[in-house]
């Protein structure tokens, strides 16, 4: 088995035979959950604390999710009710859960880089529960997964992201992954959401959605990062479904039977209808699953019989 980084800040941290591992120990996981109900003691007498200084719900939960169904005790730090909200930096809150047993954190923050940063401070391993706009390795690996579940592999296959690409450290994570397994990323957004310099990513940029559909074997949407952006990127909610909401008949200039994605949690009747997200290509919900599986792989082939 591929041995995994020390922490996983980025999906740079990973080559390809690391996220092959990581899948085919997530596929092991998800069959032991999912289907045959299983709980694991793998991580029996571990603790992993899970920090979110942002809001979250699936992925907040699905990481304690994956830690109980490996055996770990769960420390969920209430950042509203800690120290951090009396002004404690986070430096001292991290000595002060690693003074006390912890053996792995999971961090979310809303500053780009804080991920980095906390990882330098404490001794045992960081997973980026996402931060600021910079990345969210998690996500792009079950983005992977389920699209792995779906065409076996997305070598040459065409995915097409969609939305505000400046803002979403999603958009960031998945191109770097997806380009490591040999997929074909186009982004898609309007000018004031496009980064300065796309190129970085190694995708094709463009802003017409109709050619980022075109030949798409995966439609993956993107939530306006409202809470991240200036006023005046664009004129309206409305006009911006207009042009690159996506809708049954945008969907229909992708490749027939395209696979629509989304990170969630979802605008609809924003960068997504409703027809869109609850149709039959829909994989949202399914990517949750997903999530949880992902997760499990990556705490044991960290700290667990499977590092």
């Amino acid at each position: 088995m591929a041995g995994l980084p020390y922490d996983l800040l980025s999906m740079e941290d990973l080559d390809r035979p690391q996220i092959e591992a990581v899948m085919a120990r997530a596929a092991f996981y998800k069959r032991k959950v999912f289907a045959e109900r299983a709980r694991m003691d793998v991580l029996a007498g571990k603790t992993v604390s899970t920090l979110f200084f942002e809001p979250s719900t699936r992925t907040r939960c699905s990481f304690e999710l994956a830690a109980k169904y490996l055996g770990a005790e769960v420390l969920n730090v209430e950042i509203s009710t800690s120290s951090t909200a009396k002004g404690e930096g986070l430096k001292d809150t991290g000595l002060t859960l690693q003074m006390m047993g912890v053996d792995l954190f999971v961090i979310r923050h809303d500053a780009s880089g804080a991920a980095n940063l906390f990882a330098s401070y404490v001794e045992p391993p960081v997973i980026n529960g996402g931060d600021g706009m910079h990345e969210h390795p998690t996500q792009a690996l079950l983005d992977l997964m389920r699209m792995l579940e779906l065409m076996g592999s997305v070598e040459g296959r065409r995915v097409a992201i969609i939305g505000d690409i400046s803002h979403s450290r999603v958009a960031k994570s998945d191109c770097i992954c997806l380009g490591k397994m040999g997929a074909s990323v186009v982004i898609c957004a309007p000018p004031t959401l496009m980064p300065e310099n796309p190129e970085a990513l190694g995708a094709e940029a463009t802003y017409d959605m109709d050619r980022a559909l075109d030949g798409a074997d995966v439609v993956m949407m993107l939530r306006l990062q409202l809470e991240r952006q200036r006023a005046g990127l664009f004129p309206s909610v409305r006009e911006y479904h207009r042009l690159y909401g996506l809708t049954p008949e945008k969907l229909a200039k992708a490749k027939p039977g395209a696979y629509v994605m989304h990170p969630a949690p979802m605008n609809r009747g924003v960068e997504i209808s409703n027809p869109a997200a609850d149709g039959a290509q829909s994989q949202i919900n399914q990517q949750v699953a997903c999530g949880v599986a992902v997760r499990m792989a990556l705490m044991d082939m960290m700290i667990g019989e499977g590092c």
